[in-house]
C-alpha cells in the first residue's frame, strides 16, 4: 500500500509504502528521494534515468521524502550525478556516527515519516544550484533546452553543467523524463493515447510508445493497470 502527502519539508512530498507480493515498479521522475526502510535504515535513492524493480518481503514498511526536481542535492550535500541510479545510504554522504543516530531515531518513531521529516528540518541545507528551480519549471512545461538556457541567459554548456549537479543528468534527458511524467498525468485523466501524445510533447503516437517502453520497460497502458 502506498500513499503520500504534503511534507513539512519545502519541496518535498512524504510518501509511506508497505510492500506486498510482487516488485514495485519505481519510474524515473527527475526526483532524490530520501528514504527509511525497515530492511535498509536511511539511504538516498536515485535520480534514474530508467526504471527499477524493488522487491521487498511483504509487510515491509518505508517512508520517504520525494524532493522536487533540484532540491535534493542541497538537503544531501551531494551533486546529484553522483546519486543517478544509485542507492546509497546516508553515512555515505552524512558523517558515519550522525547517520547511525538518525536512522535509529527514525527507526523507533511511532511514525517514520514525521520522524524522516524532522531530520531533514534539523539539518541545514545549502544553497541550491543555480537556475535549478527555473530550469526544472520550464522543462516540464515543455519548453526547448535552447529556448530555457536562452531564457536564463547561460550557453547550453553552462545549463548542461548546471543540469548534472541539480538533476543528475542534462537538460534533455530531464526534459524527457518530464515528458514521460505528464504523458502518466494525462493518461490516468482518461485522455486517448493518441491525444495525449501531442498534448506531453510527443510527435505522434508511435513515438510516445517508443519513448515509454524505453524508459519503463513496458507499455503505457500496462502502467495504468497498476
Amino acid at each position: 500500500m502506498y500513499r503520500e502527502r504534503a511534507s513539512a519539508v519545502p519541496g518535498a512530498v512524504l510518501w509511506t509504502r508497505t510492500a506486498d507480493a510482487g516488485a514495485a515498479r519505481v519510474l524515473p521522475d527527475g526526483c532524490i528521494d530520501l528514504i527509511w526502510g525497515e530492511d535498509a535504515g536511511l539511504f538516498a535513492a536515485g535520480p534514474d534515468t530508467r526504471a527499477h524493480l524493488s522487491a521487498s518481503p511483504p509487510g515491509t514498511r518505508y517512508a520517504g521524502l520525494r524532493f522536487a526536481p533540484g532540491v535534493g542535492p542541497a538537503v544531501l550535500g551531494a551533486p546529484a550525478h553522483e546519486l543517478r541510479d544509485r542507492r546509497v545510504p546516508l553515512d555515505a554522504l552524512w558523517p558515519g556516527a550522525e547517520a547511525r543516530r538518525l536512522t535509529e531515531r527514525v527507526a523507533a518513531a511511532t511514525d517514520p515519516g514525521t520522524a524522516l521529516e524532522a531530520v531533514v528540518l534539523g539539518r541545514p541545507s545549502r544553497p541550491p544550484v543555480p537556475y535549478a528551480p527555473e530550469t526544472a519549471a520550464g522543462l516540464a512545461a515543455g519548453a526547448r533546452v535552447l529556448d530555457v538556457a536562452a531564457a536564463l541567459g547561460v550557453s547550453e554548456r553552462q545549463l548542461h553543467r548546471r543540469c548534472l549537479d541539480a538533476f543528475g543528468y542534462g537538460p534533455k534527458t530531464l526534459a524527457r523524463i518530464l515528458r514521460l511524467q505528464r504523458a502518466l498525468r494525462l493518461a490516468r485523466h482518461g485522455f486517448p493515447f493518441a491525444e495525449l501524445a501531442g498534448r506531453a510533447g510527443y510527435a505522434d503516437q508511435a513515438h510516445l510508445a517508443r519513448d515509454v517502453r524505453a524508459l519503463t520497460g513496458v507499455p503505457l497502458g500496462r502502467l495504468l493497470t497498476r
